[in-house]
């Protein structure tokens, strides 16, 4: 889809932006901006709080109906310390598209969703260079979309919550 007029500002934007994401776990703010450096480790994949709450990104895939498009959200989800270690052990073997799905608590609150955070997931390692695909594992109306698609109406809606929120 090429373009649009938002009904929200009535702006006509160029870009359709198919993919919308979170910069940090929503946990990381819960901690003072003055202690992050400190007690936060970051990367654009991975993250790490007070050694004790391991994060992981990843990408939650919604199929659009009568279409070969997907409308993307990165996410953070919340995974065990033990999966978070195996994730970094197998982080550039071409083999861990073999792994096994890890469990996980979504840390992203979505616009354009009731409350997203804590939802149980799945995060499905990709090869290497690609981010993991986030399964979401609940009755919540985004795990609903995610198995049934969503049209290109919801995709605009989606878009304009996104942009504006």
């Amino acid at each position: 889809m090429e373009g649009f007029t938002c009904s929200r500002c009535g702006v006509f934007h160029a870009e359709f932006p198919m993919c919308f994401g979170a910069a940090f776990p929503e946990y990381y703010f819960s901690i003072p901006p003055e202690e992050r450096d400190d007690r936060v480790e970051l990367t654009e994949s991975l993250c790490v709080v007070d050694e004790t709450h391991f994060f992981i990104r990843g990408r939650v895939e919604i199929p659009i109906i009568d279409s070969d498009e997907l409308f993307c959200w990165n996410v953070w989800v919340s995974v065990s310390e033990d999966n978070f270690r195996r994730t970094n052990e197998v982080w550039n073997d071409p083999q861990r598209v073999n792994e096994p799905a890890y469990f996980g608590w979504l840390q992203t609150q979505l616009p354009g969703y009731a409350d997203t955070l804590n939802i149980k997931t799945m995060v499905h390692t990709q090869a290497v260079g690609v981010i993991p695909r986030i399964e979401i594992e609940e009755g919540h109306n985004l795990a609903e979309e995610q198995q049934a698609g969503i049209t290109w109406q919801r995709v605009t809606e989606l878009v304009e919550i996104a942009m504006h929120e």
